[in-house]
């Protein structure tokens, strides 16, 4: 019995370093899509309403935990000059998602027409290990499902002709979506960018936007501006 188990043991150790060989020589290769989609928001003038966070939670049926959408409040300096804003993020839909080769059951894919990155919940397994890759946090674990869900830019409005919850919910109108390079050139026509506004591919604290190159783009506060 015991060279039974012993042998069988040595199979699966076998096994397992040749699939770890087999991981070792694969290439990931982004999808180039015919039109990268993308977010901009205007940190100056969002009021943090969070609107937009119930709206998602809203159209995605998420329970207390999870959420695609996050709004977080910047504060800082010494009185006098003291200063507070707003960065609002989610998925970015990245040139390079680092999510998506480090799923073992390919869930996670990036469409051709618009660069959305998706998740088939039928193939995920809750590894987490898109969570763990990601450097801005969009992969969220859902507890109940025991699965990994997140920002898709709710493609079934895009498919639609119609924009996001998040935006659609915006009373401030700060928070849109369009073709990435049209909102970096400042051509997009938003009322999220003002005439004068100078559109930002980063805002201090984000993470290095060379590890996965997303697709979002800020009106940054004067406090909150990379140089």
């Amino acid at each position: 019995m015991l060279l039974t188990l012993n042998s069988s043991t040595n199979k699966d150790v076998k096994k397992i370093r040749e699939a770890v060989k087999r991981t070792k020589r694969a290439t990931y290769t982004p999808v180039k899509p015919d039109l990268q989609l993308g977010f901009v928001h205007n940190n100056v003038d969002c009021i943090g309403c969070r609107a937009c966070e119930i709206a998602c939670k809203d159209k995605n049926g998420l329970a207390p935990g999870p959420r695609f959408r996050r709004v977080q409040y910047i504060e800082g300096g010494t009185y006098p000059d003291v200063f507070a804003y707003k960065v609002n993020m989610s998925c970015n839909h990245c040139a390079e998602p680092a999510c998506l080769p480090t799923c073992p059951t390919g869930a996670i894919f990036k469409r051709k027409k618009d660069g959305i990155v998706d998740i088939d919940s039928t193939l995920c397994i809750g590894c987490r290990r898109c969570e763990a890759a990601c450097p801005f946090g969009a992969p969220q674990f859902d507890p109940i499902e025991k699965i990994v869900k997140k920002c898709n830019m709710c493609v079934d409005e895009i498919d639609a002709g119609r924009k996001p919850y998040c935006v659609m919910a915006c009373m401030m109108r700060v928070l849109d979506i369009g073709p990435i390079e049209k909102i970096w050139d400042g051509s997009l026509e938003t009322t999220a960018v003002g005439g004068a506004d100078k559109v930002s591919r980063q805002v201090k604290n984000m993470a290095n936007i060379e590890l996965t190159k997303p697709s979002i783009g800020f009106v940054a506060h004067s406090k909150g501006k990379v140089k």
